[in-house]
């Protein structure tokens, strides 16, 4: 039960009717919608949503009423307008079809009142936050996803902080913090707007945090912790911003990072109703699983998900975390309604655009996989292009397009791809990380890794062992993954075209660059148990061949098996395969070769489970049936 108490029948304030003409009379275009009028008083109570067939009847409630029963009236209980319990599924009969801003602002109405209230906050304050959030977000033109979060912030800041609450949703981040900072501007007392900026600093999923900047956010709200959650109005700003001091608090990033957890789970526990604590405590468990994929930590966050996404299938966050939860191939099936609708959402957002095809990877559904990066990278292209900036070939979008191109086998459009991203690798910025929180181990965070992260997968997938290409000897400088790469792809080359001294050359080659790479990896903590199995695995490939071009099929095989099982082992990696050239793949290509066709039939079937729909393991699974006995 809520305590508010209900004001005296004459005492009803007169600007709360003028609240309603003001805010959502931007939203209807007029004042006198049936979605406000005085004149739709006493009709029939209920009308169409919009909707077909069997469709779902919402109250015709006037929007005054509405908030008349939740705000004056004394509220007992909180339950939506257009929820189960005030809903009836009736068939659609011949009802007239309201216009859907009808719909919106009562949903949007419900939904922004339900966390604000357990604050206690005066009705009028809520009244008009709730209205001002309605007209704002019906009015905001690019197409992020919808997001309502109640705050103590001024009206005027809420555009701002509403779309920079929704891309950070979307992992753009640099978006994120500059909308968050406009709201700063707006309103300098904003706490939560610093909260908001503070977290475009942590990347839970891709492990990555930049702890002096988040700090340094931090410390413009207030000099200490004290002061900064001063600086919060209500309980529910005050549970935000402490989740955010523990994790940029003291310890290292795992212990940040569990402690955050649970301090999520709190507010998600304490304010149900809230789907920005359930979608951050969904993020916040997918950011816990330190040693890459964790199906028990990840199943945990969907089933968190889940039941809001079913209520919220707008919210763009409930959308994207729930497609991380699924991007496998054992559970890609699952993620499939999150991914078509997180597409039409937040189409305003390349990020959101390309997440989508995590799911259909896993699946491998090529031809979605193109659409979604064709659409992500031209969306990018055009925003880069109005800042005045000329687009970049490089990066997570250009490479999985490049690799849904190759699984069409359609190589030119895919060589386009790489040769522009060797433009970008070239240039003045080509070995620099791109900002301080992103991890130089991952190829999408420097231009020339990218390339050589891309040219790598064009080697491979369109087997041009001996052409120019595979000669690449763009400079690498100090990049021990890079390095490490293009090693392996020049001596899995010379095997391809049996040429045994370079073999040899790239078989030193690669333990070398082996060497160095470890030697990174020795000096970190997180996220290298992946990058260790990967170098392993990769380097038991080329000496796996080398035995074989020594006329040693036995050792090779023995191995190649190891290579596989080891893969076999570790967590699956959303994206185009992690281990470049997967062991069970190279594995059925060897045993092919001997003429051990139902051994490489099961390499490659090991294969396909973890690579759905791989063309080279296709083919090599129909080689193997094709062979005479």
């Amino acid at each position: 039960m809520l305590g508010m108490s209900r004001p005296a029948a004459d005492s009803e304030p007169d600007h709360l009717e003028r609240m309603l003409d003001v805010f959502v009379a931007p939203v209807t275009g007029t004042a006198t919608s049936h979605a406000v009028s005085r004149a739709t008083r006493g009709k029939a109570p209920y009308r169409s949503s919009p909707s077909s067939g069997d469709a779902r009847i919402v109250r015709r409630d006037r929007l005054a009423d509405v908030t008349r029963e939740y705000v004056l009236a004394g509220v007992t209980r909180v339950s939506d307008p257009i929820g189960s319990r005030e809903t009836e599924h009736v068939r659609y009969a011949n009802r007239e079809r309201p216009r859907y801003f009808e719909f919106k602002v009562h949903e949007r109405l419900a939904r922004c009142w339900q966390p604000i209230v357990r604050d206690r906050s005066s009705s009028t304050s809520v009244l008009l936050w709730c209205l001002a959030f309605v007209a704002l977000t019906n009015a905001q033109t690019p197409q992020v996803g919808d997001v309502a979060f109640p705050n103590s912030g001024a009206p005027s800041a809420q555009r701002s902080f509403l779309y920079g609450l929704a891309q950070l949703h979307n992992f753009e981040y640099d978006e994120a913090a500059r909308a968050f900072r406009d709201a700063q501007q707006v309103d300098s007392g904003f706490a939560m707007a610093y909260w908001g900026e503070a977290m475009t600093k942590n990347h839970p999923v891709w492990m990555e945090q930049d702890l002096g900047g988040a700090r340094r956010i931090l410390q413009r709200l207030g000099s200490s912790s004290a002061e900064r959650l001063s600086r919060a109005k209500t309980e529910r700003e005050r549970a935000y911003l402490r989740s955010i001091e523990t994790l940029y608090g003291v310890g290292d990033k795992e212990a940040r990072d569990i402690a955050y957890l649970e301090e999520m789970r709190r507010i998600h526990a304490t304010y149900p109703d809230d789907v920005d604590a359930t979608a951050f405590y969904g993020l916040a468990l997918l950011g816990s699983a330190h040693n890459g994929r964790d199906t028990a930590i990840y199943e945990k966050a969907a089933a968190a998900l889940e039941p809001a996404f079913t209520t919220h299938p707008d919210h763009p966050g409930l959308a994207h975390y729930l497609i991380h939860s699924y991007d496998d191939p054992g559970h890609a099936h699952l993620g499939l309604p999150a991914a078509r609708r997180y597409f039409t959402i937040a189409s305003s957002a390349p990020h959101a655009l390309h997440m989508t095809s995590h799911i259909y990877l896993a699946a491998g559904m090529w031809d979605d996989v193109v659409a979604a990066n064709e659409q992500s990278t031209k969306v990018a292209a055009e925003r880069m292009q109005r800042a005045g900036r000329t687009p970049g070939g490089c990066g997570h979008p250009n490479m999985w397009l490049m690799y849904g191109y190759l699984q069409q086998a359609k190589p030119d459009a895919a060589r386009g791809i790489l040769d522009r991203c060797r433009t970008s690798a070239t240039g003045a910025n080509g070995l620099t990380v791109r900002a301080a929180e992103q991890d130089p181990l991952d190829p999408d965070n420097i231009p020339a890794a990218s390339y050589i992260q891309m040219w790598t997968r064009y080697i491979i997938d369109t087997e041009d062992w001996s052409g120019a290409l595979v000669r690449e000897d763009l400079s690498l400088g100090d990049l021990a993954g890079a390095n490490f790469t293009r090693a392996f792809v020049r001596a899995l080359a010379a095997a391809k075209r049996s040429d045994a001294a370079a073999l040899q050359t790239g078989l030193t080659d690669i333990r070398a660059a082996h060497q160095s790479l470890e030697r990174i990896l020795a000096s970190r903590r997180d996220g290298v148990g992946p990058y260790r199995s990967r170098a392993s695995i990769l380097e038991q490939e080329i000496d796996g061949l080398a035995r074989f071009a020594d006329g040693k099929p036995d050792e090779a095989i023995d191995i190649l098996r190891r290579a596989a099982a080891d893969e076999e082992s570790m967590a699956v990696e959303f994206g185009p395969p992690f281990v470049d050239k997967p062991a069970s793949e190279l594995l059925g290509e060897v045993l092919l070769s001997l003429g051990r066709k139902a051994e490489a039939a099961g390499a490659y079937e090991a294969a396909l489970k973890r690579t759905p729909n791989r063309a080279s393991s296709v083919k090599g699974l129909a080689s193997t049936r094709l062979q005479p006995q």
